[in-house]
């Protein structure tokens, strides 16, 4: 029973621990840590983060100053309008060019959850059908997004949405970035962006 208990005490504070290390990469007030590329809307109102579609309806992306390699990821989301985004990472831009894989965020049946190759292989894997019925439209969402070496996972609301190994994936490099796609109507919000680094 001893034992027992020194388990569950080790598992408990492993797992504070492992909470402990999740950081805001959101601030709630601001995006001075982030860049737009493009000419699309990116905005905070009421500590939440907007991306929203503007007059060119192009594509358009709000990255990370800071380049990521190893990471969970966790961030809420609320599709208003369209709803197609999505979370790319290990990537790199020229102008609204991107390079690197996105974690899918669309409308209902479209694959959220899914890792995209942008300027590549495109899909490399998206949920099985029944898993689409994850997706919450127009009600908040939770994204998990795990990379590791050249392995990938997301879990959407609690629920695995794919796993992948992939050797590309693992010697990419880069930053995390939101996406706004093109087309126009557009309207995202996000909130609770938290990230845990490993090495």
């Amino acid at each position: 029973m001893k034992k027992i208990s020194i388990l569950v005490l080790f598992a408990i504070l492993s797992f504070h621990h492992a909470q402990a290390q999740a950081v805001p990469i959101f601030n709630g007030k601001d995006i001075n840590n982030w860049t737009i590329h493009g000419t699309e809307k990116w905005y905070v109102d009421h500590g939440e983060l907007i991306c929203e579609s503007g007059p060119d309806k192009q594509y358009g992306y709000l990255s990370t100053n800071k380049a990521y390699k190893n990471f969970t990821l966790t961030v809420e989301f609320k599709q208003e309008a369209n709803g197609n985004s999505g979370v790319f990472f290990r990537s790199s831009i020229e102008g609204t060019k991107i390079s690197g894989w996105q974690a899918e965020v669309a409308p209902p049946n479209l694959h959220t959850g899914g890792i995209y190759e942008s300027y590549g292989r495109g899909w490399l894997i998206k949920p099985k059908p029944e898993d689409e019925q994850w997706l919450k439209m127009g009600e908040w969402n939770t994204m998990k997004v795990t990379a590791i070496g050249d392995e990938v996972s997301t879990w959407l609301n609690g629920h695995e949405m794919i796993h992948i190994k992939d050797e590309k994936i693992g010697k990419g490099e880069g930053f995390i970035a939101l996406q706004i796609h093109d087309g126009g109507g557009i309207k995202v919000k996000w909130r609770n962006l938290k990230i845990e680094e490993f090495k």
